[in-house]
């Protein structure tokens, strides 16, 4: 007879918007064991995960800020989700101290380490490197977008084609749900004048998040790119309103539409491509989402050619909800096939396929 396998030891690193549903599903699925709680704040300092994340039950792990009693538990691997934008630095210092340490990551943030080549400088990639053949690691870093909507999905309809012209990634969501004030208000520029450039829209941000995303397409199209470039269009909001995140005034920023294109020969071969309200009614002749609040759309032009529609929901919330609770189950999802992989920073196209295995149950919702 064989022996059931032993559940991962998994220590939680964030319990942010991702960070709490990726709690959720570690206290929850009997793959894993929940070995300790990383939080960034007093506040959250000294709660039970259960309360973290938000489930009636109490686990006995206590969440702390202190990332060595967090290693001090000895977990096989660590879900990352902690606040990466506004703290880059910080958080790859989190990622090498984590991966030296003999700890597999999966993690939904930062973004470009899904596949880093070509996007970050060396200096910033070498010491991730370093510290996974140091501690015998694997890291892998994704989610939904960036991640599962425009690198596992696109490449998988790719398969099907006789030929390829161009791959276009969209997200065409309505962000007038998403609660978080720092991504809204302080990377992206929502709410602020067009004439103040966010974090988001400084020259060759864009191409540094999401430049991993067409790098990684191209890859798996077996294309060499010749550069990345970046463009984008801010709206003004017509009048002042309210989103969950907070106020925009009327003239401040309320839409933005951005690329990221890969470029090969002087042709787009590789797109990503966001269209994002804050209103339904808001730029009526951007592209528009399958279904009421926002989808994700890979378009291929090639033979054949393709259009899918990814339409997010959940019986818990709405498509930005959904969205939040698929980056955290992407990426928790992965552990098992992370902590077996070859050492080294791990991407989708060389990952087995991570499938829905033992995730079914009978009135789960």
């Amino acid at each position: 007879m064989t022996e059931p396998s032993k559940p991962i030891k998994v220590a939680a690193i964030g319990t942010g918007n991702v960070g709490r549903h990726a709690l959720t599903q570690l206290i929850i699925d009997p793959r894993f064991e929940l070995t300790a709680v990383w939080v960034s704040s007093e506040s959250k300092a000294g709660r039970d995960a259960g309360d973290l994340a938000g489930l009636d039950t109490t686990t006995g792990i206590t969440a702390t800020t202190d990332l060595d009693a967090v290693l001090a538990t000895n977990p096989d691997a660590a879900v990352y989700t902690a606040m990466a934008d506004n703290r880059l630095v910080e958080a790859l210092e989190d990622y090498r101290r984590i991966l030296a340490a003999g700890v597999n990551v999966v993690g939904s943030s930062a973004v470009f380490l899904q596949y880093p080549w070509a996007t970050l400088p060396p200096e910033m990639v070498t010491p991730i490197e370093e510290a996974t053949k140091t501690g015998n690691s694997s890291l892998f870093v994704g989610g939904i977008d960036p991640g599962f909507a425009n690198d596992l999905l696109p490449l998988a309809l790719a398969g099907t084609c006789q030929s390829i012209e161009q791959v276009r990634c969209m997200e065409i969501i309505n962000y007038d749900t998403y609660d978080s004030a720092t991504v809204m208000f302080d990377v992206m520029g929502f709410g602020r004048p067009l004439d103040d450039l966010p974090m988001l829209l400084q020259p060759g941000v864009l191409s540094l998040a999401w430049g991993s995303v067409v790098r990684q397409l191209a890859a798996g199209l077996g294309v060499d790119l010749d550069e990345v470039k970046e463009e984008y269009v801010r709206e003004p909001a017509p009048e002042a309103f309210d989103i969950a995140s907070g106020h925009i005034e009327k003239g401040t920023a309320a839409a933005l539409r951005f690329e990221v294109q890969g470029i090969k020969d002087g042709k787009v071969v590789v797109v990503l491509e966001h269209v994002t309200r804050l209103r339904d009614d808001l730029c009526p002749d951007w592209p528009q989402p399958a279904q009421e609040g926002g989808s994700y759309r890979i378009e291929i032009t090639g033979e054949p050619s393709y259009t899918v529609d990814l339409c997010l929901s959940s019986p818990n919330g709405d498509h930005n909800h959904a969205g939040l609770v698929a980056t955290a189950a992407r990426v928790v999802n992965a552990l098992p096939e992370v902590v077996a992989a070859a050492p080294g920073i791990r991407t989708t196209i060389d990952l087995p396929l991570v499938t829905g295995r033992g995730l079914y149950a009978v009135g789960s919702l």
